[in-house]
């Protein structure tokens, strides 16, 4: 098999997690001082090249039902293109904001940038919901979710008790939405463990 066909060949989840693991690497590497701003800004340019190939493997994925299919590709590509515009939209405020010195209405806009995409985001897996008419990829969408929302009330929980306590330092309440796309992330990667165990069962 040659190198082209196995690129073609990644399934959805392969790339879902690399730029979920990317991404989580460069917000580390700057939390740490490792690279700076700038160079994080840029360089998230590599997560959401991994969403563009996301949202082209689950195009290449056979579809034995066209109506839950629709549905499916409906929602990747919207959450894909939600996530893009957010981290585009974080990016480009936070790199604005910090470097020059706006004013205030110019500050509300870019305030908008990165929070239209996670309504957005939100919008589209509601839509997903309803209209997904195979109840169990219905079922894996919420259960993922929920995943995620676990990962968001744990780590929110237990990191803000800390800082109430003055033992770790203040994080802004948008990283929300990095700790609930991981968490879902590796919600779907479990279920679909489990679904691969169960079958060779």
């Amino acid at each position: 098999m040659s190198g082209g066909s196995k690129h073609a060949g990644r399934k959805p989840n392969f790339w879902a997690g690399m730029g979920l693991a990317i991404f989580a690497f460069l917000i580390a590497l700057n939390t740490t001082g490792a690279i700076n701003r700038t160079t994080t800004l840029i360089l998230l340019a590599i997560p959401i090249f991994m969403v563009v190939l996301y949202v082209r493997a689950l195009g290449r994925q056979p579809r034995t039902n066209a109506c839950a299919g629709m549905a499916s590709i409906r929602y990747t590509r919207g959450i894909a293109i939600s996530s893009a515009a957010y981290l585009v939209g974080l990016g480009t405020a936070m790199s604005v904001w910090r470097n020059y010195d706006p004013s205030t209405a110019v500050t509300w806009l870019l305030a908008m940038l990165p929070i239209a995409p996670i309504f957005w985001m939100i919008y589209v897996m509601g839509r997903y919901i309803v209209e997904e008419t195979d109840e169990y990829l219905r079922h894996r969408a919420v259960l993922a979710s929920l995943v995620g929302l676990g990962f968001v009330l744990a780590i929110g929980s237990f990191w803000g008790f800390l800082e109430t306590f003055e033992l770790v330092p203040h994080v802004p309440g948008w990283w929300a939405v990095p700790i609930w796309a991981v968490g879902m992330g590796l919600g779907q990667g479990w279920l679909a463990l489990r679904d691969r165990a169960g079958g060779e069962e």
